[in-house]
C-alpha cells in the first residue's frame, strides 16, 4: 500500500450505513493494484462484512459427522442445510471435494450459483488445520492447531492446559486470557508475554507472581501496580518489605468477595495514573492498537509484523494488503479475507492457504487461479471445483468480475446473505455489537438458537462458598448460574485444579461474559482522535476520558512515566 499519485483524498458515502468515508493515495494505489474498483462502503461495514464468516465461539452440539456417525462439536447450527464431516473424515481420502463440481452458468448471478455451492459441498465441523499439529484431547476448541488438553480455546496455536482463551501462542496450564504469547500459570490476562503466574493483568510482559497489572514488564511480587518496570514487592506502586506484601495479598488471595473489592480499587487507582496512548511496539509510521513490529500499518488492531497495510484484525507477518482478519502469514496483496495465510493476490475468500490468485472461495489449500471454490487442494484453473483449460477459466474470469464489478461488489468480501453465520454467533459481535434489531437492519442474519442451558442450576452464586479452600470436589457436580446472563455453566475437574493450585476464587461468571469483560478491558476496535494531557499533541487511540482520564502520547510517556 504505498502512497499513490493519481487521486487526492476522496470522501464518499457507504452504501449500507450511509455514513461518510474517506479514501486516500495509498487506498486507491492499492485497488489499482489488485485490479479492482475503490469500494463505495465504509471500512466499518466492510469489517462486519468479513468478520460474519469467523465464528470462533459459538459451538453446537448434539450432531453428528455425515460421513461416519460420529458424534461431533461443530461450529455450524444445526438447522443450517450444510454437510457436516468431523475433522478425519473431512482430511481422508473417503469422499473428493470435485466430485462436487458444477458447470458455472453465465446466464445467473454467480454469488446465487456460489450459495447454492456452498451448501453442496460438505464444511468440515470446526476451524481446525495442521499448522501446529494436531490437536490432542482438546474437543471444545475452534480456529486452533496444537492443542493439547484444552477446553474452549479458540484462534490458537500451540498451547497446553489451556482453559477459556483467545489469542494464545504457547501458553501453558493457563485460563481467562486474551492474547498472549509465551506464558504459564497465568489467569485473566489481556496481552501477556513471556510471563508466568500472573493474575488479572493487561499489557504484561517478562512479570512473575504478580496480580492487578497494568502496563508492567520485569515484575516480581507485585500487586495492584501500573506502569512499573522491574519492580518487586510493590502494592499499588509502594514498595514494601518482604514480610508486609506478603501479608497484604494473603488477606486478599482465594477470596472472591476481597477480590472483586480489589479489583473496583484497581480500576479507580489505574485512573490517577497516565495511560499510553498506545500498546503498540517497535511500530514505524503505524496508527491502532497492539501492532508489534510493524511499519505503515494503519487502523489495525492485533498486529504481528505487518508492513504496508490497513485495516487489519488480528493477522500476523502481512505485507501490503487491506482489510484481514485472523491468519495473514507470510502473505501479500490480500484483499477483504478470512484466515486467510501463505498466499499472494486473494481477494473476498475465507480461509486460503499456500494459494494465490484467488477469488471468492472457501476453505482452500494449494491452489492456483480458483474463483467460487470450496474445499479443494492442489486445484488450478478451477470454477466452482471444476477445472478448465487456461483459456476458458481467463474467459470465465473476464465475465465474472465484469458483473460484480458493474453490481459495485467487485473488490468486497462474499455478501452477507450467503455467510454460514449469523452475526451475533460472530466476533462481529464482540468488535462491533449490535442488537437484533440492528442486525436486521443492516442487512445481516440474527440467531435466536445460539445453544445454551437456562434455569437448570442446582447451585445460587451467593451459595458458593466465598473463598476457594473451602470449595469440595462436589462443585464438579453443579450447574451454575452466571450472576450477568444467567446462563448455566460447570466447573470443570481440570478447572478446580487450576483455581486450587493458584489459589484462585470459583468464577460468577459464565465464560462468555468473562469473554465479554475481557474485550471490554482490551478496548474498542475504534480509533479517534485525542490531544495528549501532558504535551497537547494530537495523537490517535481508543481510549476516552472516562476509560482513562490521563493520557499521554507515546514520546511523553517514555519520558515522563517509563
Amino acid at each position: 500500500m504505498q502512497a499513490g499519485n493519481k487521486m487526492e483524498t476522496e470522501t464518499r458515502q457507504c452504501n449500507r450505513c450511509k455514513q461518510d468515508f474517506d479514501l486516500d493515495q495509498d487506498d486507491f494505489s492499492f485497488y489499482e493494484k489488485m485490479k479492482v474498483p475503490a469500494p463505495n462502503i465504509c471500512p466499518d461495514c466492510r469489517f462486519k462484512m468479513r468478520a460474519l464468516w469467523r465464528n470462533e465461539m459459538s459451538l453446537y452440539s448434539g450432531r453428528k459427522c455425515d460421513l461416519c456417525g460420529k458424534g461431533i462439536i461443530t461450529m455450524y447450527n444445526p438447522k443450517l442445510p450444510y454437510t457436516i464431516y468431523c475433522y478425519d473424515c473431512f482430511y481422508s481420502d473417503k469422499w473428493d471435494p470435485k466430485d462436487y463440481a458444477q458447470d458455472y452458468d453465465k446466464s445467473k448471478p454467480f454469488f446465487e450459483q456460489m450459495n447454492n455451492f456452498l451448501i453442496k459441498v460438505p464444511k468440515i465441523n470446526l476451524g481446525l488445520s495442521f499448522g501446529d499439529g494436531v490437536n490432542i484431547n482438546s474437543e471444545y476448541t475452534n480456529m486452533a492447531s496444537g492443542c493439547k488438553n484444552c477446553y474452549l480455546v479458540f484462534n490458537t496455536s500451540p498451547a497446553e492446559e489451556v482453559m477459556y482463551s483467545r489469542g494464545v501462542k504457547k501458553g501453558l496450564d493457563a485460563s481467562d486470557i486474551y492474547f498472549g504469547v509465551g506464558f504459564e500459570r497465568c489467569y485473566e490476562c489481556i496481552n501477556v508475554q513471556e510471563s508466568a503466574n500472573v493474575f488479572w493483568g493487561q499489557n504484561v510482559s517478562g512479570c512473575v507472581d504478580s496480580q492487578f497489572i497494568l502496563n508492567g514488564s520485569g515484575l516480581t511480587n507485585c500487586f495492584g501496580c501500573m506502569n512499573l518496570r522491574n519492580k518487586s514487592n510493590c502494592f499499588f506502586n509502594e514498595q514494601l518489605s518482604t514480610d508486609e506484601y506478603s501479608k497484604r495479598i494473603n488477606e486478599i488471595k482465594g477470596s472472591y468477595k476481597k477480590s472483586e473489592e480489589f479489583k473496583k480499587q484497581f480500576q479507580e487507582f489505574c485512573k490517577t495514573l497516565p495511560r499510553r496512548a498506545n500498546n503498540n511496539l517497535k511500530t514505524v509510521n503505524s496508527t491502532g492498537d497492539y501492532l508489534n513490529e510493524c511499519r505503515n500499518v494503519k487502523d489495525s488492531f492485533e498486529v504481528a509484523k505487518g508492513e504496508n497495510s490497513r485495516y487489519i484484525f488480528s493477522s500476523k507477518m502481512t505485507k501490503d494488503s487491506l482489510g484481514t482478519i485472523g491468519y495473514g502469514t507470510n502473505s501479500e496483496l490480500l484483499l477483504e479475507v478470512v484466515a486467510t495465510g501463505y498466499c499472494n493476490n486473494v481477494i473476498g475468500s475465507y480461509w486460503a492457504e499456500h494459494s494465490r490468485d484467488i477469488l471468492y472461495s472457501f476453505y482452500i489449500a494449494n491452489c492456483q487461479d480458483c474463483i467460487g471454490c470450496d474445499a479443494v487442494r492442489h486445484a488450478k484453473n478451477s470454477i466452482f471445483n471444476r477445472e478448465y483449460s487456461k483459456q476458458e477459466y481467463e474467459e470465465i474470469k473476464e465475465h465474472i468480475v465484469k458483473e460484480l464489478t458493474d453490481l459495485g461488489i467487485h473488490g468486497l468480501m462474499m455478501p452477507p446473505e450467503i455467510a454460514p453465520f449469523a452475526y451475533n454467533e460472530t466476533i462481529a459481535q464482540d468488535n462491533m455489537p449490535l442488537s437484533k434489531e440492528q442486525a436486521l437492519a443492516q442487512g445481516f442474519r440474527w440467531e435466536d438458537d445460539i445453544q445454551m442451558t437456562t434455569r437448570k442450576e442446582t447451585i445460587l452464586p451467593n451459595q458458593i462458598p466465598d473463598h476457594i479452600k473451602d470449595i469440595t470436589d462436589s462443585i464438579t457436580h453443579e450447574i451454575l448460574r452466571c450472576i450477568d446472563c444467567e446462563r448455566n455453566y460447570k466447573i470443570t475437574e481440570q478447572e478446580l485444579l487450576f483455581y486450587r493450585k493458584m489459589v484462585l476464587p470459583i468464577p460468577r461468571k459464565c465464560f462468555f461474559c468473562r469473554h465479554k469483560d475481557r474485550v471490554i478491558r482490551r478496548g474498542p476496535f475504534k480509533f479517534f482522535i485525542r490531544k495528549c494531557d501532558n504535551c497537547g499533541e494530537e495523537t490517535n487511540t481508543n481510549l476516552t476520558k472516562e476509560v482513562a482520564p490521563i493520557m499521554y502520547c507515546e514520546k511523553c510517556y517514555q519520558q515522563e512515566v517509563i
